[in-house]
């Protein structure tokens, strides 16, 4: 058996706060981790275009060195050797237009590893070799074609070692991280602050209010007090304001329905014992030899059995509790002539007509739809009706039934109150109850009864249904 569901109290409600649970703390995380996604997703085309700016210095170092010396007219190899070093060649070719290749490198090694051409190179190409480059350990040398940066006609060939290129690459990667981080950092701790300031606390502020109007609904000083603010925030705490006042309305006149029906139940206890001795009395007045006494005596019975019968409908109706369903298999054309032989004594000078199309059996609650339905073909048939037609479609998944009858049709001050208990009667003498029963039995098999038609013709109810 399940146990019932207890409600949690204020305090369960409040706020999370601190650098993980809270939803600006969320934030600030997220917002460093999308940044820095960010950033990954553009280290990867900065390293590749450092690596291909670093290698055309060289080019162009290269082709420097070569004008340096043809200035100076000498083939020193020291001078060569030096100049080399300071552009950071280990040798190179240099072709002019028009003119011989020339090469220089004393110390140039004999065997190059790895070639790398910058004239035609794909970007995808240049980001693997960045990589490649950035992550091999080997300490191995590189040969590197291009044109010079100074002169778009030369085109320069050098040797470099790899290992200075790598740790330029670490010490570019590590700037462009540290800048990242910052900038990340610096965005997010903007965007906690604007978050902490535009939605929680007013957040904090609504959850407050509903906390203390939850402690004591009944105090009008609980309810919120819009701030003014016309965004999204303004509309709900104007949203939540409103709600508050209505429900405490709501919950002021339940508090004072409920007193009026603790005391209607105990005067109508107590006035069906006082009910009873008089319809005894009135019965001994029946059996008086007097005509006109017995006249009296018939008309003060019957209002005593419509007094005795309202007493006992208000105190089923207090005691009852929300209905239960139990659920089996129903023949829909059985059950409307299982009510119509138990509404034989109403119907006397009515006819209804059944018209079903219902291919399977409806799943219901047999003893709760009977109740709503007597009611409604009783009271068609009370209220003057000649012909009541019960018809009963499936469509969508859902079952509707409708009732309709020729009857004079509801008056609108009725119409108002229709499912109001105690309210809707349209018949003098009526209690009211008849409608509001039928449709919380409806309503607790899922579906809903309504009124969907009244005029001097006739009226029509509804009852929609799960199929």
């Amino acid at each position: 058996m399940d146990t019932p569901s207890q409600n949690p109290g204020p305090e369960a409600y409040s706020l999370p706060r601190g650098l993980v649970t809270g939803l600006s703390a969320r934030l600030l995380w997220l917002t460093v981790a999308f940044i820095m996604l960010c950033e990954v997703l553009i280290f990867a085309p900065s390293i590749a275009r450092f690596r291909v700016q670093y290698l055309e210095q060289k080019l162009d170092a290269a082709h420097l060195t070569l004008t340096a010396l043809e200035a100076a007219e000498v083939v020193d190899p020291e001078l060569q050797r030096r100049l080399l070093n300071q552009a950071g060649v280990l040798g190179m070719t240099v072709i002019r237009p028009g003119m011989p290749a020339r090469t220089l490198g004393p110390d140039m090694p004999a065997r190059i590893p790895l070639l790398f051409d910058l004239r035609d190179a794909m970007f995808t190409t240049l980001i693997r070799d960045a990589f490649s480059c950035l992550f091999d350990q080997k300490d191995m040398v590189i040969g590197v074609t291009g044109w010079s940066p100074s002169d778009a006609d030369v085109l320069v060939e050098v040797i470099v070692p790899e290992q200075p290129l790598r740790q330029a690459l670490i010490d570019y990667g590590q700037r462009i991280f540290l800048l990242s981080l910052f900038i990340s950092v610096v965005t997010a701790a903007l965007v906690y602050v604007s978050i902490q300031w535009l939605a929680v606390r007013p957040m904090r502020r609504l959850t407050a209010s509903m906390t203390a109007f939850q402690r004591a609904p009944e105090d009008p000083e609980r309810v919120m007090r819009p701030g003014g603010r016309r965004d999204e925030v303004g509309v709900a705490e104007q949203a939540l304001a409103d709600m508050q006042r209505e429900l405490r309305l709501a919950l002021t006149q339940k508090d004072r329905l409920a007193g009026v029906g603790t005391a209607v139940t105990k005067v109508s206890h107590d006035l069906k014992n006082i009910l009873a001795t008089a319809m005894l009395e009135s019965d001994r007045l029946e059996k008086s030899e007097d005509p006109e006494v017995r006249r009296i005596t018939s008309g003060l019975v019957k209002a005593i059995d419509r007094a005795v019968a309202l007493c006992t409908k208000t105190l089923r109706f207090a005691k009852e509790g929300p209905p239960s369903v139990e659920r089996i298999p129903v023949e829909f054309n059985v059950f409307m002539t299982e009510i119509l032989r138990a509404l034989e004594p109403v119907l006397t000078d009515c006819t209804v007509q059944v018209d079903s199309d219902l291919a399977r059996p409806l799943r219901v609650d047999p003893d709760l739809l009977r109740r709503a339905m007597e009611n409604l073909i009783r009271n068609a048939a009370e209220a003057g009706a000649r012909n009541i037609t019960v018809s009963a479609r499936a469509a969508d998944g859902r079952v509707s039934i409708t009732i309709t009858d020729d009857g004079p049709g509801l008056p609108a001050k009725a119409v108002e109150n229709l499912f109001q208990p105690f309210s809707g009667s349209a018949r003098s003498g009526g209690s009211g109850l008849g409608l509001p029963i039928s449709r919380e039995a409806i309503r607790a098999h899922g579906g809903d009864l309504s009124l969907s038609a009244t005029s001097a013709a006739g009226a029509a109810f509804e009852i929609r249904l799960p199929a």
